[in-house]
């Protein structure tokens, strides 16, 4: 058992020990089960769970959640629509998103899949100066898709 004050009493029976922490006004609160005895200490719960949740409060505004950011092509997208979207992902990369890009075909469209690797490749010679490929181009179905991250 640890008293209130960290300091270390021993080996106490429960009923002893439950009678300790009623005196002091404070829990018996069981830290360590898998010890052998197991180890209980003397404190005041509600402030505890209190510390512990400011703690994780103070853990999660750290922390920056990574968001996947899609930008959807067309094999035949013109220049404009291709420079538009491509600035939009350069701000998405900015921020430390990541950014999937994704070419879907239609119909006879999946025939030309070279346009659709072409524009990717376009993509990559665009963004190379701040992104670089998170993994390699994938083609499911009617989609060929490429993620990229910040550098």
């Amino acid at each position: 058992m640890i008293s209130a004050d960290n300091q270390q009493v021993g080996i106490v029976p429960l009923a002893k020990g439950l009678r300790m922490a009623e005196e002091e006004g404070y829990d018996l609160v069981e830290v360590a089960p898998e010890a052998d005895p197991p180890v209980c200490k003397l404190l005041d719960y509600g402030k505890y769970k209190y510390e512990i949740s400011k703690k994780e409060k103070d853990s999660k505004k750290k922390q920056h959640i990574i968001v996947v950011k899609e930008i959807r092509f067309r094999p035949r997208t013109e220049e404009h629509d291709f420079e538009f979207k491509v600035r939009h992902a350069r701000k998405f990369l900015e921020q430390k998103n990541k950014v999937k890009f994704t070419v879907q075909f239609r119909g006879r469209e999946l025939a030309y899949k070279e346009f659709g690797e072409a524009l990717l490749e376009k993509v990559i010679s665009t963004l190379s100066d701040i992104a670089k490929i998170e993994g390699e181009k994938k083609f499911e179905g009617k989609f060929l898709t490429m993620t990229m991250v910040l550098k």
